[in-house]
């Protein structure tokens, strides 16, 4: 009798420990951490992808790139209660420095990181030993990420700097970005991810790339290192425009009305009787003859003589009176 009850006892703890397990692991969903840069003023483009990542199922959170740390503590707890995971961690200029800190921290309190995309970061970091993928997008060659000690993972850096449309200030807003880090979200996330929402960015297009050497991309957004354990460069292209289909202009017949024509007015000539011989003579007889003007002939005139001026006449002198001689007496 107590060996039934015994074996049914164990089964029951056996299926407790299996169910408790089990609900466990359910609740067990990817974070994706996104950190804003300077001032939490340049960086919208970390709260644009959190969105597009929100929409898909995927649970992500945009944070300013000071509270890494705090951040990283609460993550490592809910990571080890089995509430968290995989973690993945996406940051634009400083935010982008942040996360290769918080990914090494993450490492000394012996926690994975499955994801980290940087962008654009202002210097170069190791990737620690516990990062599996790093995908670093960046337009200037000394913020290269390259391999930490034990590092095993798989770190791509993606150069932007041939797209002239790309700079520090907007590579955390570019649309061809933006999808090529959603499909590696994704691709780590998935089965670690809610229900999906209606995805407004549907049919973004694929991003061009050019490979070199050995390394190789194909469409799903995974790379190869090359031979000798070097960190694999990508150097991304701006997207071609698609080419515009034109279609030839239709043409309609013209319309041609036929040319009214009206009956041209005639009116009969005008004629004069013809003149006669004796009429014509007649009209030369009575015009009279004209000769030429002869030119008049002036005789030259003689000289006149000059003509004194006339005064008129003068009446005569007075005369003076007769004087008598003086008498003197004796």
């Amino acid at each position: 009798m107590r060996r039934p009850l015994a074996a049914i006892a164990f089964l029951a703890v056996a299926m407790s420990l299996a169910f408790g397990s089990g609900a466990q692991a359910a609740q067990s969903h990817a974070h994706v951490y996104l950190f804003r840069g300077l001032a939490d003023v340049f960086s919208t483009g970390m709260d644009t992808l959190a969105d597009e990542l929100n929409r898909r199922g995927v649970y992500a959170t945009s944070h300013s790139h000071t509270d890494w740390q705090e951040l990283a503590d609460k993550a490592a707890a809910a990571y080890k209660a089995g509430k968290e995971g995989p973690i993945i961690l996406i940051g634009h200029s400083l935010g982008a420095d942040a996360v290769m800190e918080m990914a090494d921290y993450l490492g000394d309190k012996g926690v994975p990181v499955a994801l980290v995309m940087p962008f654009d970061g202002t210097q170069s970091f190791p990737a620690s030993a516990n990062i599996s993928r790093v995908v670093n997008f960046t337009q200037r060659d000394y913020a290269y990420m390259r391999k930490g000690p034990g590092f095993r993972g798989t770190l791509v850096n993606v150069d932007v700097s041939s797209d002239p449309d790309i700079g520090h200030l907007n590579i955390d807003k570019s649309p061809r970005l933006h999808a090529r880090a959603i499909r590696e979200v994704v691709a780590v996330a998935a089965g670690h991810m809610g229900p999906p929402v209606a995805d407004k960015s549907a049919g973004t297009p694929p991003l061009p790339s050019v490979t070199l050497g050995n390394v190789h991309r194909d469409g799903a957004g995974k790379s190869e290192e090359p031979r000798g354990g070097e960190p694999a460069i990508e150097h991304e292209a701006p997207a071609a425009a698609a080419p515009v289909k034109t279609e030839p202009a239709k043409t309609e017949p013209a319309k041609t009305e036929p040319a009214k024509t009206e009956p041209a007015k005639t009116e009969p000539a005008k004629t004069e009787p013809a003149k006669t011989e004796e009429a014509v003579k007649g009209a030369a007889a009575t015009k009279p003859e004209t000769s030429p003007p002869v030119p008049a002939i002036v005789a030259p005139q003689a000289p006149t003589a000059p003509v004194s001026p006339v005064f008129p006449p003068q009446p005569p002198p007075p005369r003076p009176a007769p004087v008598k001689p003086l008498e003197i007496p004796d």
